[in-house]
C-alpha cells in the first residue's frame, strides 16, 4: 500500500486549482501509478482547458470537445466543423500549463447529437465494468486505465506494462459495438 503524505499544497494553473490533499484524489492515488500531485495536476489541466474553450464564443456551436489528461498527456476528442476550428482548439490546449503532449483525435464533423454521447457514456461504463473482471495480472487495478469513448471509438489511457495493455485491449475488443480501439498508454517497460 502506498503511503501518502500531503500538506496544504495546491497545484495551480491559470484560474483553476485542485487541492492535492483532496480525499478523493488521495483515494484514487492508492490504486493509480500517478502520484496525488500528478492526479491533481491532470484535473487542473482538464479544468483549465474546459474553461478556456467555454470562454470562446466561436467554439460553442461549432465544436463538441472532450479533454482527458493523464500524466500530462492530453487526449482531445470530439468534433469540429472545419480545420480552422480544430486548429484553434488544439492551439488552446497546447498552451495550457503542465501539458506535456497532445493527442489530437478531433474529427472534422458536425457535433454529435445527445443520443450518440449517451451511447458513448454507456459504452465507457460497460468497458470500465469489464476491466474490473481482470484478475490474472499481478499488481493491476482496473482504475489504472482511463477509458474514453467518442463515437464508438474507445481510447485507453494509463501508465501500464505492455502485458497489462495487451490484456486490456483484448477485453475491450470483445465488448459490443466498439468500432476501434486506440491506445494512448504510457508504457512502463
Amino acid at each position: 500500500m502506498k503511503k501518502i503524505f500531503l500538506s496544504l499544497l495546491l497545484v495551480t494553473s491559470g484560474c483553476s486549482s485542485v487541492p492535492a490533499n483532496d480525499p478523493e484524489i488521495a483515494a484514487q492515488a492508492l490504486h493509480d501509478r500517478r502520484s496525488a500531485i500528478d492526479i491533481a495536476t491532470d484535473r487542473t489541466i482538464e479544468a483549465d482547458i474546459r474553461e478556456e474553450l467555454q470562454d470562446d464564443d466561436e467554439l460553442k456551436n461549432q465544436a463538441h470537445v472532450n479533454v482527458n489528461a493523464y500524466n500530462g498527456a492530453v487526449l482531445v476528442t470530439g468534433e469540429a466543423i472545419n480545420d480552422d476550428i480544430k486548429n484553434k482548439i488544439i492551439a488552446i490546449v497546447r498552451v495550457i500549463d503542465h501539458v506535456k503532449l497532445v493527442h489530437n483525435n478531433l474529427a472534422i464533423a458536425y457535433p454529435n447529437e445527445a443520443y450518440a454521447r449517451a451511447n458513448d457514456a454507456q459504452m465507457t461504463a460497460n468497458i470500465t465494468a469489464a476491466l474490473t473482471q481482470i484478475h490474472t495480472l499481478p499488481d493491476f487495478e482496473s482504475s489504472m486505465v482511463k477509458v474514453v469513448t467518442e463515437n464508438a471509438v474507445v481510447y485507453l489511457m494509463g501508465r501500464i506494462h505492455r502485458a497489462e495493455g495487451a490484456v486490456v485491449v483484448n477485453v475491450v475488443r470483445h465488448q459490443p459495438d466498439v468500432k476501434q480501439i486506440i491506445t494512448v498508454f504510457e508504457y512502463l517497460d
